[in-house]
């Protein structure tokens, strides 16, 4: 499929993205170093469908400024379908966006980047073609589904983002502003279920699930102190961004927000106590802070005042449950592999006594 035709000078060359793609593998060529100014074609795939077209062209020419972006379509030089389109306009698949000659205006070695468009399609179910360090557990209906280790960032440089986006580059199909993503949050130092879309359907499909609070998510975590019996944290959050912490707030202060933890001992003994805590709300940092204002924080979380613990805390996302009603697009239980290191702490505290659900 053609995503870009360019064309430079007084004769019209087409090129089509394959050729492209071949001729600039690192998908990066500045324009200021073209002989002419060069218009631009773009034709919306299925993963574009029903994006405003501010949003996709913010994503498929990155290197564009907002500003001038902005001004090219206040000018009316944008152009869906051969008509002047406007920002909040949503795109359709098959829509062919073209930006004229010399519209497109960057200072000297502002690199403009194209997307890597891979020739293949990546599969809709069944697993993975290749087995990465961080654990696919479960592909298909637009989601892929994994074991995230502790100690990986989910964003930025060398991050999860980045491993599953060059995981899946061979086989995603051609989109100008879809890509891969991550669905909810995990701490660096949290391990476990992480949802990565795959596409567009896919990531409307799981934040809608999400929005509906129609997901269950349960977590293992070893904490201070001992707990005898199950309990419901219910407590209002706020998150103070400077120093990137949550705490406990009044239910009239603003910007609070409510959450909701179940919390069950799986075992509890020489100061500490496992437990499974199953969150009905999402809240950063939501079972750390609850953790710590009830009275027991995790062990060796030190920004919430938990006990040394080599290694830093254990707190790993081992189950995801999905509507029942929703099989079988999606599988209704999904859980993800204690880490080695959290194995060997259960086993040091309490041998192989503690069953695990």
């Amino acid at each position: 499929m053609v995503l870009y035709r360019l064309w430079k000078g007084p004769g019209s060359i087409t090129t089509p993205v394959s050729a492209f793609l071949r001729c600039h593998s690192a998908f990066r060529f500045p324009l200021s170093a073209l002989k002419y100014p060069m218009a631009i074609e773009m034709i919306a795939c299925a993963d574009d469908d029903g994006r405003r077209l501010d949003r996709l062209l913010r994503k498929a020419l990155p290197a564009l400024p907002l500003s001038a972006l902005h001004r090219l379509l206040r000018q009316g030089r944008i152009l869906v379908n051969g008509t002047p389109a406007e920002g909040a306009d949503r795109v359709t698949a098959g829509s062919v966006i073209t930006i004229p000659e010399g519209a497109v205006e960057t200072s000297a070695g502002r690199a403009q980047q194209f997307p890597a468009v891979p020739a293949q399609s990546i599969k809709t179910a069944g697993p993975p073609q290749r087995a990465p360090a961080w654990g696919p557990l479960w592909e298909g209906a637009g989601l892929l589904i994994l074991n995230k280790p502790k100690g990986i960032a989910v964003h930025g440089p060398e991050s999860l983002e980045t491993q599953v986006r060059v995981y899946l580059a061979e086989r995603l199909p051609p989109s100008l502003s879809f890509r891969p993503g991550p669905l909810h949050r995990l701490d660096k130092p949290t391990s476990g279920i992480m949802v990565f879309s795959v596409s567009l359907e896919g990531a409307r499909y799981f934040s809608a699930l999400l929005r509906e609070r129609r997901i269950t998510k349960r977590y293992l975590a070893l904490v201070d102190g001992n707990l005898a019996t199950p309990v419901v944290w219910e407590d209002m959050l706020i998150r103070d961004t400077t120093q990137e912490k949550t705490f406990i707030a009044g239910k009239d202060q603003g910007g609070a927000k409510n959450a909701g933890t179940t919390v069950v001992p799986l075992a509890s003994s020489l100061g500490y106590t496992l437990i499974m805590a199953e969150i009905n709300t999402g809240r950063t940092h939501q079972i750390r802070a609850q953790a710590a204002f009830h009275g027991h924080p995790l062990a060796g979380d030190k920004k919430y005042g938990g006990t040394f613990q080599p290694g830093g805390f254990l707190l790993h996302a081992a189950t995801l449950v999905f509507p029942p009603e929703e099989a079988p697009k999606v599988p209704t239980i999904l859980q993800a592999p204690l880490p080695p290191p959290f194995i060997k702490r259960i086993h040091e505290l309490w041998g192989g006594a503690v069953k695990i659900p």
